[in-house]
């Protein structure tokens, strides 16, 4: 399983669109993310700072990362997300968020 922490800005005059979107993200755009074996995505915002965490449960990341770029209902959504959005100087996975690295990590605690 991978792990990966991203972030990005959120333009102060689309913060309510932004949000209105994602209390209601469309099936079909989740139904991408499943197939490209993501799994526990969460979205979190402080002031007018994105942050992204998801896992990566395939055997194929940039094939999958490839496959939700090329999906249909995928790409609309992105044409009202991204005017929302403004990057970082530096982007990663994922187009327009920027990658962030991780420096610590607490597995769950396997039972005795």
């Amino acid at each position: 399983m991978k792990r990966v922490a991203q972030t990005i800005r959120l333009r102060p005059e689309h913060r309510e669109e932004y949000l209105a979107l994602h209390r209601e993200v469309w099936p079909g755009v989740e139904a991408a993310l499943r197939a490209a074996h993501i799994r526990n995505y969460s979205i979190f915002l402080r002031g007018d700072t994105l942050f992204g965490y998801f896992e990566y449960h395939g055997s194929d990341f940039a094939g999958d990362m490839a496959a939700i770029g090329d999906d249909p209902e995928t790409r609309r959504w992105w044409e009202l997300t991204d005017p929302c959005q403004e990057p970082w100087p530096d982007t990663g996975t994922g187009g327009q968020w920027s990658d962030l690295t991780e420096i610590w990590h607490l597995d769950e605690e396997t039972p005795a």
